[in-house]
C-alpha cells in the first residue's frame, strides 16, 4: 500500500493550491440508508474533480531539470486539467494529447488553463500510446493518471480529509476506473483505521477493474461503454489492482440506469451536480449495492462534477418520463376550426399543463381532413397521467401514450 507518510507529505505538499472540499451530512440519503451518510464534495475542487491533487504532487516531487524541460499527459477530461492547471503553477511547459474526436469545448477548456493540446488517435489508448512516445522523444515527464505512487498519495489526502473532519467512519465508498483514487484513499484509512471498510464501485460498462479485484489479476476488457466516463478504463493495471486487492474489501458494480438516477437524484435533492464517475457511489447506496449497517458512518466520495451539458439534459428528460412527470401523447383530430381547443379543454380539466405542441396534417400516413397532434405534457405523477387518460377519453378523443 502507498505509505501513509507519503499521503501526509502529499498533503503538505498541496495545501494552499488545493483546495479542502466539504464533507457534508446527507440528511435524505441517511434516511433513505438507515446510516448516517456524509458526501465529500470534490465536485467543488478547483478543475471540478479530485485529479489535480495527485497531479500537483506529482509535478511538485519532480526536479526542477525536469520541470524545466515540461510535462506530458494523456486525458480528455479531468487529469488533463489537473495537468494543465499545476504545470502553470510552477512555470512548467504542459503537453496534453487527446483523441482527435474530443470536442472543442475540452479542447478549449485545457488551452485556457495554459496547456498546449495535440490531438492524436481515435481513442483514448491511442492518445496514450503516443503521449508516452511523446515524452519520451523529447525528455518531458509522463503524468500518469494512475501508476504513479505520488498521483496516488495525492488522491490519497481525499482519505485524510474525510478522517480528519470524522474519524469515526466505518464505510468509505469510493469510485473506481484505473485505480488510484481508491489506491490512496484505501492506503490511507487502512493504515489510520483498518476497520474501515472500502467499497468501491464500477461501472458495469467498465468491468475490468470488477473482473480483476474479483480474480485476484488483471482482466482487461474488450470494449467499454458507460455514462460515466471518468472511469471508463477498459484495461486494468498492475499497479493499482496490487493496492486495492491489499486495501480494499469490496467492489460492487453500478449500471448506467442507476448511474443516471444518482445524478438527477443529487440534482434535484441535494442541489448538487456531479458527473456519471461521481455519482456511483451514490448509486450504490440507492440501489443497495453495499450492505450498509443501520447507524453506521458512511462517506462517499464525489469525485467530480464536470458533466456534459447534453448528457445532464438527457438524463434530466429521461428521468422525467421515467417518474411521470413527463406525458408525452399522440392524438388524431379532425382537422376543423375549434378542434385543437377543445383538445387543450380536455387537458386543462385534468390540469395537465401543456409544454409542446407538434401540429401535423400534412402526413402521408393520415386520412384527408385529418390532423396529428403530438402533445407533451407536466404531469404530477402516474395517479395524475391517469387522470388525463381518463379526461381525453371523456371527451371522445383517441389517443397513444409515448412516453
Amino acid at each position: 500500500m502507498i505509505s501513509l507518510n507519503k499521503i501526509i507529505q502529499a498533503k503538505r505538499t498541496i495545501s494552499g493550491f488545493v483546495d479542502k472540499t466539504p464533507f457534508a451530512y446527507s440528511t435524505r440519503l441517511s434516511q433513505m440508508s438507515g446510516a448516517s451518510v456524509y458526501l465529500k464534495k470534490e465536485n467543488l475542487q478547483r478543475t471540478g474533480a479530485y485529479k489535480i491533487r495527485g497531479a500537483y504532487n506529482k509535478i511538485a516531487n519532480l526536479s526542477e531539470e525536469e520541470r524545466n524541460k515540461g510535462v506530458v499527459a494523456a486525458s480528455a477530461g479531468n487529469h488533463a486539467q489537473g495537468v494543465a492547471l499545476s504545470a502553470r503553477e510552477f512555470g512548467a511547459k504542459a503537453i496534453i494529447v487527446m483523441p482527435e474526436s474530443t470536442p472543442l469545448l475540452k479542447v478549449a477548456g485545457t488551452k485556457a488553463l495554459g496547456a498546449e493540446v495535440l490531438l492524436s488517435g481515435d481513442n483514448f489508448d491511442e492518445a496514450y500510446e503516443f503521449a508516452v512516445s511523446y515524452a519520451k522523444e523529447n525528455g518531458m515527464s509522463f503524468i500518469h493518471p494512475f501508476n504513479d505512487e505520488f498521483v496516488m498519495a495525492g488522491q490519497g489526502t481525499v482519505g485524510l480529509e474525510m478522517l480528519d473532519e470524522i474519524a469515526d467512519l466505518d464505510m468509505i465508498i469510493v469510485p473506481v476506473g484505473g485505480g488510484g483514487l481508491i489506491s490512496g484513499i484505501a492506503s490511507c484509512v487502512k493504515q489510520v483505521n483498518p476497520d474501515i471498510k472500502v467499497i468501491g464501485v464500477s461501472a458495469k460498462g467498465a468491468p475490468a477493474m470488477y473482473n480483476s479485484f474479483n480474480a485476484k489479476k488483471v482482466i482487461n476488457s474488450k470494449s467499454v461503454r458507460t455514462i460515466a466516463d471518468g472511469i471508463a478504463v477498459r484495461d486494468a493495471s498492475e499497479i493499482t489492482l496490487a493496492h486495492i486487492v491489499e486495501c480494499v474489501d469490496e467492489i460492487v458494480q453500478v449500471d448506467d440506469e442507476e448511474i443516471a438516477n444518482a445524478i438527477l437524484y443529487l440534482l434535484e435533492n441535494q442541489k448538487i451536480v456531479v458527473e456519471g464517475a461521481g455519482a456511483v457511489g451514490v448509486a450504490c447506496v440507492m440501489h443497495g449495492k453495499a450492505k450498509i449497517k443501520k447507524g453506521s458512518k458512511v462517506g462517499i466520495v464525489l469525485s467530480g462534477g464536470n458533466i456534459d451539458v447534453q448528457m445532464l439534459n438527457i438524463i434530466i428528460e429521461k428521468g422525467l418520463i421515467k417518474s411521470s412527470r413527463k406525458m408525452i401523447i399522440q392524438v388524431t383530430l379532425i382537422d376543423k376550426p375549434g378542434a385543437l381547443l377543445s383538445l387543450t379543454d380536455a387537458l386543462k380539466a385534468a390540469n395537465a399543463n401543456i409544454v409542446k405542441i407538434d401540429y401535423d396534417r400534412f402526413s402521408t400516413e393520415l386520412e384527408y381532413g385529418d390532423a396529428s397532434i403530438i402533445i407533451t405534457l407536466e404531469t404530477k405523477g402516474k395517479d395524475h397521467q391517469e387522470q388525463v387518460s381518463k379526461s381525453l377519453k371523456g371527451a371522445g378523443f383517441e389517443f397513444r401514450q409515448i412516453f
